[in-house]
């Protein structure tokens, strides 16, 4: 991760087939393709590669979250379940649906506490969303069971997981919807892109229609298609699909080299009696985009993080005060600074955030560090890595 690190003659292919012919927009122009079509080739790759029966492209892991909640009836006023360890996008996604996001805690597995999420439980959820974040899982039976018992939807946003599985199965193809993002730091990119995958037919149709203005896309006249409801513009464009059509059909190559890297750092850091790793439930196994590990407390991890900075050892972050990623410098939630007009419901529904306690997460994050796994790495270089990251944390101890 990512897989831009990478880029070769079969991306330079995939794009050229797009500019020779000249169609750039995944709909129409059909007499102008000379048979190429992107994004549907790569709507099929991903329904191998998740063991899914449908996959709807979008323009990013952000549109997918919208799409797949508003494809399952998801909107105004309904509660939607989430982490406190995520990227902003989770809320956004929420929120740009007149939905509530409802943060839980985290638990060692970095992912959703089932506890909480059953707690958290009201007549108004409408959904679960678990974030699969860093290439990994939280508990996902408990999740499908509180699911189930409530009958709420649970959805995988996966965005930061391709090539995770849990007990066999690819990790966004669990729920009833699962969302992927294919950005430019993503482990297969198209630039800007995203995909919402689902066995259930209804839902994928509707995730068809909703991200292109409605149109219900029967026949070989676009101007004639009809509209079954209100949409919304969020397609992927054909050069956005190309890049990613030649990267997933990269994917074992990528992952392949993730692994090799992160069990060289894992190892390395093992030896260590007090770095521990987080947990990956029983027949989870991670796509090792991440290596997520804590110390023992705030005070180390922050003298760690400093080391490694100093030191050259790029791409660890603690999310301890990261704006990015953890509820607790998320001001603009918490304080609705809005360009716009937020609805008097969401308002509402929102409050809680001023006195929410989330000191659970705290005892998480405050330790964790996260290393992103280049692909670009040579073996040596990940071994020079590891011994750098052996000796600042054993100083820092």
């Amino acid at each position: 991760m990512p897989g831009f690190e990478l880029f070769g003659d079969l991306e330079r292919k995939e794009v050229n087939d797009v500019l020779d012919n000249g169609v750039l927009m995944r709909y129409g122009f059909d007499g102008m393709r000379n048979g190429h079509w992107k994004a549907k080739a790569l709507e099929s790759e991903l329904q191998n590669t998740f063991q899914s029966k449908h996959v709807q492209l979008v323009s990013s892991g952000t549109a997918a979250v919208s799409v797949a909640l508003a494809s399952a009836g998801v909107g105004a006023g309904d509660e939607v379940i989430m982490p406190t360890f995520t990227f902003v996008a989770s809320f956004e996604a929420i929120m740009i649906l007149g939905a509530i996001p409802i943060l839980v805690d985290i638990d060692d597995t970095l992912g959703l506490n089932p506890e909480a999420v059953e707690k958290a439980i009201t007549p108004k959820t409408k959904a679960i969303m678990v974030v699969q974040m860093c290439g990994s899982m939280a508990n996902m039976d408990a999740l499908q069971v509180i699911s189930n018992k409530h009958n709420v939807l649970l959805v995988e946003d996966a965005c930061q997981a391709i090539g995770g599985t849990y007990k066999g199965k690819p990790l966004g193809s669990i729920g009833d919807l699962g969302c992927f993002s294919f950005d430019f730091v993503k482990t297969i990119t198209c630039g800007e892109g995203g995909a919402v995958i689902t066995n259930n037919k209804q839902y994928y149709t509707n995730a068809d229609h909703y991200s292109d203005h409605g149109h219900d896309h029967i026949g070989t006249d676009r101007g004639a298609e009809t509209h079954p409801f209100i949409g919304y513009n969020f397609r992927i464009s054909e050069l956005h699909a190309a890049v990613g059509l030649a990267q997933v059909k990269r994917l074992p190559e990528f992952l392949e080299i993730q692994k090799r890297n992160f069990n060289i750092l894992r190892e390395a850091l093992s030896e260590i009696p007090e770095v521990t790793f987080r947990t990956v439930p029983d027949g989870g196994v991670e796509s090792c985009a991440f290596l997520n590990f804590f110390l023992p407390d705030l005070e180390t991890a922050s003298k760690v993080s400093k080391g490694f900075t100093e030191h050259g050892v790029d791409v660890c972050w603690n999310y301890y005060n990261n704006s990015w990623h953890y509820i607790r410098e998320w001001n603009h939630l918490k304080d609705l600074k809005s360009l716009y007009p937020i609805s008097s419901e969401v308002k509402k529904g929102l409050e809680y955030l001023k006195t929410k306690d989330f000191s659970n997460s705290d005892k998480y994050i405050s330790r964790n560090i996260s290393c992103l796994i280049k692909l670009s790495w040579t073996e040596d270089e990940v071994k020079e890595r590891a011994n750098k990251m052996v000796n600042i944390i054993k100083n820092a101890l």
